[in-house]
């Protein structure tokens, strides 16, 4: 599962969707949740994919690191150190230029030896 996480996250951390796909189920879901709320989700390898493009233009420079890795049968729980360096001016009053620097966590789930479900909390 670490394996998995580590190509998944470096992918990510490259920039390469196309990569970081080859991590997932065809079916898998996402979910990203911030101070208790879902501002984003998918289902499926499609869905992902459009999102996982249109985020990379937020940032000019993102980067995850996974401080803490912990297996829970089918599952696996980190604990994600996330820098980024923001692009253009935002809707949301971020700056370009702005660094953001977030920990998190995120919840893997697998099925068929790849990533099924990606829960992100922040």
């Amino acid at each position: 599962m670490r394996s998995i996480v580590d190509h998944y996250i470096d992918a990510y951390n490259r920039m390469d969707v196309d990569a970081m796909l080859e991590s997932v189920h065809p079916h898998v879901e996402f979910k990203n949740i911030s101070a208790g709320v879902v501002n984003a989700s998918t289902s499926g390898v499609a869905e992902l994919k459009t999102l996982a493009k249109q985020s990379m233009s937020l940032f000019s420079e993102r980067f995850q690191v996974i401080e803490s890795f912990e297996v829970q049968g089918s599952q696996a729980v980190a604990s994600i150190a996330f820098r980024a360096v923001v692009a253009n001016d935002l809707p949301n009053g971020l700056k370009k230029g702005q660094v953001l620097n977030l920990s998190g966590s995120s919840k893997f789930e697998f099925k068929d030896g790849v990533i099924s479900k990606i829960t992100d909390i922040s």
